[in-house]
């Protein structure tokens, strides 16, 4: 029966203290004395062997026809003469070496001079540029005014001759139309109406 106020107890007994959960590696199994000791290094090859690739065709005649060949015999010779062969494209992607002065990724951009900044020099090379810009408009604009009139289109024309304004029309359905009150007659207008 278990014990009252306790849980119960599990069935597996535990292994003793020189157990190792896990898996036991016997090269690399030395602690921290030895991750901090010893390096893995991989080991270089001593002479990686170097592909051979096949003959460019089409670069050879290419260049035998600049040459001026022009009969099979003289491609012939001009094959057995200069051999150029296709270039590897996947010369990194299969452990080759990287070409002396090739450089990975992007060139950094060149370092912004604090000294600029704190004059506001970059401030400065802007306004030279309006100022130019704005100089550069006035003597085109010049040239223009002197080279004669400019020939008028539509929007120039609409411009100086703006089109009449159009007339509002007061004109109304006759059902919408104020309708004047009859008049009432005066008593001589009345008289005068029963006389005749």
């Amino acid at each position: 029966q278990p014990e009252r106020g306790k849980p119960m107890r599990n069935c597996y007994s535990l292994p003793g203290p020189d157990f190792t959960y896990g898996m036991y590696m016997h090269k690399r199994d030395g602690g921290v004395p030895e991750a901090i000791g010893h390096w893995d290094a991989v080991k270089a090859k001593a002479h990686p062997r170097k592909r051979v690739m096949p003959r460019d065709f089409v670069a050879m005649g290419r260049a035998a026809v600049d040459e001026g060949c022009t009969t099979a015999r003289e491609f012939a010779l001009y094959y057995g003469y200069m051999d150029i062969r296709c270039k590897d494209k996947g010369i990194l992607r299969y452990g080759g070496k990287a070409p002396p002065g090739m450089t990975f990724g992007k060139p950094p951009r060149p370092p912004t001079p604090f000294f600029d900044l704190m004059q506001h020099r970059y401030k400065e090379l802007w306004m030279e540029e309006q100022r130019a810009r704005t100089r550069v408009q006035h003597v085109v604009k010049k040239k223009v005014g002197t080279m004669g009139e400019v020939r008028e289109n539509r929007t120039t024309f609409l411009r100086t001759h703006p089109l009449p304004v159009k007339e509002e029309s007061f004109w109304h359905l006759q059902r919408f139309e104020k309708v004047q009150a009859p008049q009432i007659p005066s008593p001589d207008q009345r008289q005068l109406f029963w006389a005749s």
